[in-house]
């Protein structure tokens, strides 16, 4: 009987999920087109442009990176859509203050980008870092061991983007004009889908892997509440350059991590928030801060410009009123009549998240 209950949920489970991700998919691609319509029709008004490509061109673009099933389809999918916008393209690791090589196209020997290192110090990699947005320049702004692995394009105008997961610059995409093709805006375009599409996709593998008996998803965290790590799964978790490596076999692809390893395990804090609690309890607790994370994640990924200018204005609940208050209900009939009531994770989490932890941002009519 239980047995059959469990399967029937996890179907059930399933169904809403891909649902959700397919209304999701539709509103990131509206989104994206909304924000970079402008410079589409202004491309549009230029002949030669238009001829180049075309924002049916962009469209399709974008949904074969979607049609990825897995991370690194995605990104593989990124770098092969860039080929009609760039003659040269190439995804770097940005991890510990270093940018190393992961894959490269249109290159003369496109194995000579992996664990290729870019100067973050200096230069347009060193810029994008710092001012997290797209920067341009020539080829002799990449530094010497770029130009001197990888070649000068003839025409020597090249970019750099930057790939945002969370809030934090994943890894930088280079392209270059090569014979004369390079379409800035169309590129920032597909570089800004890939990264929201990868986070859509790391919340949905979360919520598959750990949903619950009620059939709403959680997900798979650290119990420490305010300086948690990233709750989505990186994708270039597993990139460890050959020269940082010790006793180790190189890894050329990003990896996910799908689980927490012995080694990280060994890291984390000593300290646990439940320790005095009884084991029950104390799970769920901690399934009733994870489930808020979930919450408020899928409140700051649909709202991004909206949480952005409540920080400014210091109005986040007043923008974003009906959704907060519409996950805090999903949260309260959830957890509201448990043990776990006794902390309002959900508050806490909308102050962490969205309001960088400064309850001033909310506004004056948000009430915790």
């Amino acid at each position: 009987m239980a047995a059959t209950i469990e399967k029937a949920v996890k179907k059930i489970v399933s169904e809403a999920l891909e649902t959700h991700v397919s209304q999701l998919r539709e509103e990131i691609v509206r989104s994206v087109m909304d924000e970079i319509r402008p410079r589409l029709e202004a491309k549009e008004s230029a002949p030669a442009a238009a001829a180049a490509s075309s924002p049916t061109d962009l469209l399709a673009a974008i949904a074969a990176i979607q049609l990825g099933a897995s991370q690194r389809e995605i990104l593989r999918a990124l770098l092969d859509s860039m080929a009609k916008y760039s003659a040269r393209s190439a995804l770097f690791v940005v991890k510990s203050g270093a940018a190393t090589g992961w894959q490269g196209r249109g290159f003369a020997n496109n194995d000579a980008v992996k664990d290729l290192q870019l100067d973050t110090k200096d230069g347009l990699a060193a810029r994008a870092l710092q001012s997290r947005t797209v920067n341009s320049g020539n080829s002799s702004e990449m530094g010497e061991a770029f130009t001197s692995h990888l070649g000068k394009p003839s025409d020597d105008r090249v970019i750099v983007l930057p790939l945002l997961l969370k809030d934090k610059i994943a890894a930088l995409v280079y392209a270059d004009a090569g014979d004369g093709t390079l379409d800035p805006a169309a590129l920032e375009v597909l570089v800004l889908s890939t990264g929201a599409w990868l986070e859509v996709i790391s919340l949905r593998k979360i919520s598959q892997k750990d949903g619950t008996e009620s059939g709403v998803p959680e997900r798979v965290e650290s119990a420490s509440v305010a300086h948690a790590a990233p709750s989505f799964s990186n994708p270039f978790a597993g990139h460890a350059p050959k020269h940082v490596m010790a006793a180790a076999a190189p890894v050329s692809e990003p990896v996910a991590v799908a689980e927490t390893s012995s080694a990280a395990t060994a890291a984390a804090p000593a300290t646990d928030p439940f320790a005095g609690l009884s084991p029950e309890d104390a799970d769920l607790h901690r399934k009733a801060q994870r489930f808020a994370r979930l919450l408020v994640d899928e409140i700051k990924l649909y709202n991004q410009v909206k949480v952005s200018e409540g920080r400014k204005n210091k109005d986040i609940y007043d923008r974003l009123k009906e959704d907060i208050e519409k996950s805090r209900g999903t949260y309260q009939k959830r957890y509201g009549n448990t043990a776990a009531a006794s902390v309002d994770y959900f508050t806490q989490e909308v102050i962490r998240s969205l309001a960088e932890d400064d309850v001033s941002f909310m506004g004056a009519n948000f009430k915790r």
